[in-house]
C-alpha cells in the first residue's frame, strides 16, 4: 500500500462514534449548512418505507439535521412511490425532472437528475433496500462535511454479510472494483466500500462531476472525484453492518461489465470493440446465449445543463 494511503486511512477513516450527534448539530447550526437526502429507488416498496420513516423520526422530528427526503422513483411497478409518500419523503418521478433529455435506465442516471430537485448544500444518497436501518447511515457520513471544511466527500464503510456468512456480500467489489482500483488508482485503495451506495458530498463538487448512467456511477464519482479536489478531500466513516437484497450471478456479471467499462473510460477515454456482454443460461436445449449492452453513457456535469444554471440564478 502506498505510504500516502496508509497516512490518509490514519486520518480520513472514522467512525461514526467519532462524531456524536450533538457536535454535528452544533456544527449545521454554525455554519447555516443543509442537508439534503436522496432514495434512488425501483420497486423497494418492502423497504423503502422503513429507511424512510426511520430518518424521518431520528434526523428530522428528534433533531433538525435532515433537511428534506426526496425519493426518486425511477419507474416501480409496485407501490414504490405510495409507500415512500406515506412515510414522510417527497416522491418526484425520474421522468418528470428535466423531460428535454430523455431518461435511460440506471441508478446514475437517477442520481444525475436529483441534483435538480434537491436544494441541499450537501446532498446523502442511500441505496432503498437496506433492511435493519439505522440513521447512523446518514449521520454518519454527513458529520465529516459539516464539521471539516476540508472533506468534500464521505463514503459509508460496514460490513457486508450474504446470508449468514460475515463479509462475503460485496462480491463485485472483490472481484473487480477493488483490482481496478489497485492497480490503475492506487491511492484509492484505502476505500473499504468503493461501491457501497451511501455516501454523501459537496453540492459544489456533484455539480462538476459526469455521471455514469448505470452501475459504474459510483467508481466514476470517487475516480473523477480524486482528480478534482485530491484524496484528501476524501473520508469515509464506518457506520456498522449493511444488509440489503442481494442480486444473483448473472445480474452480478453485468454490473462488472458497467464498471470495467466506467473505468476504461477514465483510462483512456477510448472505446470498447464490443461494447456488451453476453452470458448463458441453460434452456431446454442447452446452453442458450443472452446478450446485454453495457452501460455506456454518462450525463455531463450538472453546471452544463442550462435549466440548472438558471435555478441557481434564480
Amino acid at each position: 500500500m502506498l505510504e500516502e494511503v496508509e497516512r490518509w486511512l490514519s486520518t480520513r477513516s472514522w467512525s461514526v462514534t467519532d462524531r456524536p450527534l450533538h457536535k454535528i448539530l452544533a456544527a449545521k447550526q454554525r455554519t447555516g449548512q443543509t442537508v439534503s437526502v436522496v432514495l434512488p429507488a425501483l420497486n423497494e416498496e418492502e423497504t423503502v418505507g422503513d429507511i424512510v420513516a426511520v430518518i424521518r423520526h431520528d434526523l428530522m422530528l428528534q433533531v433538525p439535521l435532515v433537511d428534506e427526503i426526496v425519493v426518486v422513483d425511477s419507474g416501480s411497478t409496485d407501490r414504490t412511490s405510495q409507500v415512500a409518500a406515506a412515510a414522510g419523503a417527497r416522491v418526484v418521478h425520474r421522468d418528470e425532472i428535466l423531460p428535454r433529455i430523455p431518461t435511460v435506465p440506471g441508478k446514475g442516471e437517477v442520481l444525475w437528475r436529483s441534483l435538480l430537485v434537491t436544494s441541499g448544500d450537501i446532498v446523502c444518497f442511500i441505496d432503498a433496500d437496506l433492511r435493519e436501518f439505522s440513521s447512523d447511515f446518514v449521520s454518519g457520513i454527513v458529520g465529516p462535511l459539516l464539521t471539516d471544511p476540508d472533506v468534500d466527500l464521505v463514503k459509508a464503510m460496514y460490513d457486508r454479510p450474504l446470508g449468514a456468512t460475515a463479509g462475503q456480500g460485496g462480491r463485485v467489489t472483490e472481484l473487480m472494483a477493488r483490482p481496478l482500483l489497485n492497480m490503475h488508482w492506487p491511492q484509492l485503495a484505502g476505500f473499504v466500500q468503493p461501491l457501497g451506495g451511501e455516501y454523501a458530498a459537496r453540492r459544489s463538487l456533484l455539480e462538476q462531476l459526469p455521471f455514469p448512467v448505470g452501475y459504474g456511477v459510483e467508481l466514476g464519482m470517487l475516480v473523477d472525484a480524486l482528480h478534482l479536489v485530491g484524496l484528501d478531500a476524501l473520508a469515509q466513516v464506518d457506520v456498522g453492518v449493511r444488509k440489503h437484497r442481494h442480486q444473483d450471478g448473472q445480474a452480478l456479471g453485468r454490473m462488472a461489465a458497467a464498471i470495467y467499462r466506467t473505468a476504461q473510460l477514465r483510462l483512456a477515454r477510448g472505446h470498447l470493440v464490443r461494447p456488451s456482454l453476453t452470458q448463458f443460461e441453460r434452456g431446454q436445449d442447452g446452453f442458450e446465449p443472452r446478450t446485454y449492452s453495457v452501460d455506456t453513457e454518462e450525463r455531463p456535469p450538472m453546471t452544463e445543463i442550462a435549466e440548472y444554471a438558471a435555478r441557481k440564478v434564480a
